[in-house]
């Protein structure tokens, strides 16, 4: 059964202004008055208020990792000592809980911070496509594109390329994202918000985010990559071309690989990755042919036999030859020197037998 969320523990705000002052240990607004903004602004499918954690569950097949190490510590000592500044952007599910679309990591310090809850900003009635575009836009205002993992640029180029994504509904989400952040100055100048007014085909997002087209190909295709894969491509074990190459298998063929690589060790390059395409093709990628073609046993090129280059030490020909014999005389006799050992050879052989 889900939680039913009282009344009181969530006040209602008229803006960002009073939520940044509410005390955070207790969830009551401060005493001094905060300012306000055209009520007109937040409408019934946009609340502000105070939730619990617990209530607050990762949104669906979220695609950017989690902060680490120093910025992760960094985040926490932050949140120590001045609480969570930034509400989250929530999504309204229905049934008493919520989707974060913006602040996995605020809710996730938060907690290692020693909070139970904190300010966040509820939306009510977007649909999905409106919901992945609050997703990708707000991290892609938080930090750059540049800084992204190679996973994380897959996701955001494969969403903005998609049918789904509505640069009309792009652009609304923007500026929403804009009035959440400075109330006051976009209320007062609409026209400060900048628009971007490019389209999803491949050659606009690549002029966007400074690629090629054929970079923007590659990070479609590896979008398609199981997470375990998507991992080691971040990590650099494989390119990006290699990737999208490993895109073009089945999801448990992946796996399979997947597997392999982590019993193993196994390097995979575009080689590599070609013949996996062929004999997935050709439904032979079981778990033994993954092996040999990992290993490099299958799939590499016949190795050319090549005449072996006979070289005589000068001790061996000179008792035969005169210093300063042309070479073309040497190779002559030594020829017939050979044909009649073979021949005796094989005389000896036929008495023999």
């Amino acid at each position: 059964m889900a939680t039913k969320i009282v009344e009181r523990s969530k006040p209602r705000l008229s803006s960002l202004d009073e939520l940044f002052k509410l005390d955070e240990t207790n969830g009551q607004a401060a005493t001094q008055p905060a300012a306000t903004v055209d009520a007109t602004e937040h409408s019934q499918d946009t609340i502000f208020t105070v939730l619990p954690f617990s209530l607050m569950d990762d949104y669906p097949g979220h695609p950017f990792r989690l902060y680490e190490g120093e910025r992760k510590a960094d985040m926490v000592d932050s949140i120590r000592q001045r609480g969570i500044l930034q509400p989250l952007i929530l999504r309204d599910k229905g049934n008493g809980r919520y989707n974060i679309l913006s602040g996995h990591n605020r809710k996730y310090c938060g907690i290692e911070a020693g909070r139970d809850s904190g300010p966040v900003i509820i939306k009510k009635n977007l649909s999905d496509e409106e919901a992945w575009i609050y997703v990708v836009e707000t991290n892609l205002i938080q930090r750059s594109f540049s800084d992204m993992s190679h996973s994380e640029k897959a996701a955001v180029l494969s969403l903005q390329h998609s049918k789904m994504f509505s640069q009309g509904k792009r652009n609304d989400i923007l500026a929403e994202i804009k009035r959440l952040e400075s109330p006051h100055e976009i209320s007062k100048n609409l026209t400060s918000v900048e628009f971007r007014k490019s389209s999803n085909t491949r050659d606009t997002l690549a002029k966007e985010y400074g690629l090629t087209s054929n970079q923007i190909a590659l990070y479609l295709r590896a979008n398609q990559l199981i997470d375990p894969l998507k991992i080691r491509m971040d990590n650099d074990e494989f390119p990006l071309s290699v990737a999208s190459q490993l895109s073009f298998l089945k999801e448990s063929e992946q796996k399979a690989i997947d597997k392999c690589i982590g019993l193993n060790g196994f390097k995979v390059d575009m080689k590599k990755a070609g013949v996996l395409r062929v004999y997935s093709g050709e439904a032979k990628l079981d778990d033994d042919n993954i092996y040999l073609i990992l290993n490099g046993t299958l799939g590499s090129s016949p190795q050319k036999k090549r005449s072996p280059t006979i070289r005589l030490k000068q001790r061996v020909y000179k008792q035969y030859f005169a210093p300063g014999q042309r070479s073309s005389e040497i190779e002559a006799v030594i020829e017939k020197a050979l044909d009649y050992y073979f021949s005796h050879q094989q005389q000896i052989h036929e008495q023999e037998s």
